[in-house]
């Protein structure tokens, strides 16, 4: 039975995504599960954490300093040459770390805790900074935007994602202990909500790409091709920084597992709406490379058990 489920476990996610571009049309009548999901997941996760163990440390500040300083460098050296490509490759820097990267971090068996970190930390800066960003893309309609309007927007999407399944993991901790246990004991439901969450989001993304116009597909191509560059640095830069620290999946998926259906939201609000190709191809790319390292992982255990 336990092979039987590592088995399911190294294909689940490509299965996921391939359904999710078959029957994308469907899928959209569920996609309002996602954020529920999600937090069910989160929950689920944030039940192994010991909250007392929470810590900024230096792996935590410098995957954020990363994630800062890329977007501005990406976008004044692409800005002069393409508006649109400049504004995409600064969102898919830009972007939070996901909110559901903690399940995939726990599922490859780096520090829930470090990861948590990072992501609350990379969050907070990503609102303080957007819209400072987006104020440069836009240039004089930049003007327009309101820094404490957009800073609480972006914070009102993402912080209680965050927040909310930390409070009420900590509440089941105290006010139900034999909840939480059986949640603590059960790790495994996350990956199964988190690949019908991966049906959901590529079957958005096929519908998005599917309604654009025929002569913007070579921009769009350029776009998903930046995108896969991008997620592969980040995910190299991020295993990097994180092994030098002790944990190489937490520093890889901090800085290349992206909230990017934040960053696809952002780019239809505030920016040229092609532009939200770039972050929905990440969706693609980061998800092929989680669906990869989880095969590996599901392997090698396969064959130590």
């Amino acid at each position: 039975m336990a092979n039987i489920r590592a088995r399911l476990k190294m294909f689940m996610l490509p299965i996921a995504m391939l359904c999710g571009w078959l029957f994308h049309q469907p899928v959209e009548a569920v996609q309002f599960l996602s954020p529920y999901l999600i937090f069910t997941m989160l929950l689920i996760t944030f039940c192994r954490v010991n909250i007392s163990e929470f810590r900024i440390t230096a792996l935590t500040w410098k995957v954020v300093g990363v994630q800062m300083i890329g977007c501005v460098v990406l976008y004044f050296s692409i800005a002069p040459f393409d508006s649109v490509l400049a504004q995409g490759a600064m969102l898919c820097f830009l972007c939070p770390t996901a909110t559901a990267a903690p399940v995939i971090t726990a599922m490859l068996g780096g520090s829930i805790i470090t990861l948590v970190a990072i992501s609350v930390l990379s969050n907070v800066w990503a609102a303080l900074f957007a819209p400072l960003m987006f104020t440069i893309a836009l240039g004089d309609n930049g003007l327009n935007i309101d820094f404490l309007a957009t800073f609480g927007t972006i914070m009102a999407k993402v912080g209680p994602m965050i927040v909310g399944p930390m409070v009420l993991a900590l509440l089941l901790r105290i006010v139900a202990p034999k909840v939480h246990r059986f949640i603590h004991d059960n790790q495994s439901i996350s990956f199964y909500l988190w690949s019908i969450v991966l049906i959901i989001v590529v079957g958005r993304v096929t519908t998005f790409a599917l309604s654009e116009p025929s002569e913007r597909i070579p921009q769009m191509i350029i776009l998903t091709i930046a995108a896969g560059i991008i997620c592969a640095i980040q995910f190299i830069v991020g295993r990097r920084l994180g092994r030098r620290h002790g944990d190489a999946v937490a520093g890889a998926q901090g800085l290349g597992q992206k909230n990017t259906l934040l960053a696809v939201w952002m780019a239809l609000t505030f920016l040229d709406p092609l532009a939200s190709i770039a972050p929905a191809a990440y969706i693609i790319w980061q998800n092929s490379f989680n669906s990869l390292q989880i095969w590996l992982k599901a392997r090698r255990d396969s064959k130590n058990s």
